[in-house]
């Protein structure tokens, strides 16, 4: 970790985006028309899904044009965002293909992609995609292919959006390892928990060792985005203090998410926001406040 921290970290700075995680620490060009975003931890239930879903809701209603790539076989995002879709309609959310299918057909991502709300849009999942593993073997002898095969796909995506986010399951896999590859920036979801903070602690060397290393890949960690389960509770502070410890103040989100039923709630009715309900305006503006920051991090605003 010390060495992670020294080569991947330099969080004394703000303008995040040019901050290099090379071996030489060598600044890396950003790209000020698009931003490849995923929220991580590799620990499961820790939040990551539901920040990925309002803080782009969030950003799309601030004027900034979001794409949310569904990279989960569970595909608990398409399921959210179509609900979204199709709430207080007397229609059936469905999808017509998937990502799975759209790479087996050599399709492009466009013709796939779903708009949900102005300035939002989902590419779809499903379980078809349990088999992208055996896509990818079989469609490449060369490991680092496998690995640079998504980025290259989504890389025509570049022109059309301000962020592309890329929603993965919580586990070590190729698939993964071909977002993560394709990412400009992670953000690191920390539920207040012991075993969170280790997998954040697992992330972050996986990242440096199998990913940064390995395939000199230039992805850069934007932060440590915390999820808390009790306002005030002496646990959070425990953690978060172990997580500034290990991290370092300046590399935690300074916006914190508390545990909220509202969220919950959404995973069944969809992303509600009625200015007259407290409970989501409430929840808006803690996820508001995650994109704000998002924002003066990367020097976007």
């Amino acid at each position: 970790m010390n060495k992670f921290k020294k080569q991947f970290y330099d969080f004394s700075r703000t303008d995040f985006a040019i901050v290099s995680i090379g071996e030489h620490g060598s600044p890396l060009h950003y790209d000020n028309n698009i931003l490849y975003l995923s929220f991580l931890n590799f620990k499961g239930g820790v939040g990551k899904t539901s920040a990925t879903a309002l803080v782009s809701y969030n950003l799309a209603k601030m004027g900034k044009k979001c794409l949310v790539i569904d990279f989960d076989p569970q595909a608990n995002i398409t399921a959210l965002f179509l609900k979204t879709k199709y709430q207080n309609k007397d229609k059936v959310a469905t999808i017509e293909s998937s990502l799975m299918t759209a790479l087996n057909r050599e399709e492009s991502l466009d013709s796939i992609t779903i708009e949900i709300e102005d300035n939002l849009y989902l590419i779809p999942n499903a379980v078809d995609f349990s088999m992208y593993s055996r896509f990818l073997e079989r469609n490449f002898m060369d490991e680092k292919e496998r690995i640079g095969f998504f980025k290259k796909k989504v890389d025509s995506l570049r022109d059309k959006y301000d962020f592309i986010f890329i929603d993965v399951p919580p586990t070590i896999s190729l698939p993964n390892d071909t977002a993560f590859y394709a990412c400009d920036q992670i953000i690191v979801v920390l539920q207040t928990q012991e075993r969170s903070l280790q997998g954040a602690e697992v992330l972050i060397e996986y990242l440096q060792n199998s990913i940064v290393d390995a395939y000199d890949s230039k992805v850069d960690i934007l932060g440590i985005l915390p999820f808390l389960s009790k306002r005030s509770a002496s646990v959070d502070k425990e953690i978060l203090d172990a997580a500034s410890e290990e991290f370092g103040d300046e590399n935690i989100f300074n916006a914190k998410i508390m545990q909220m039923e509202r969220v919950k709630r959404m995973d069944m009715t969809g992303i509600t926001d009625n200015p007259s309900d407290s409970w989501d305006k409430k929840t808006h503006a803690a996820f508001k406040g995650v994109a704000n920051e998002i924002l003066e991090r990367l020097g976007k605003k």
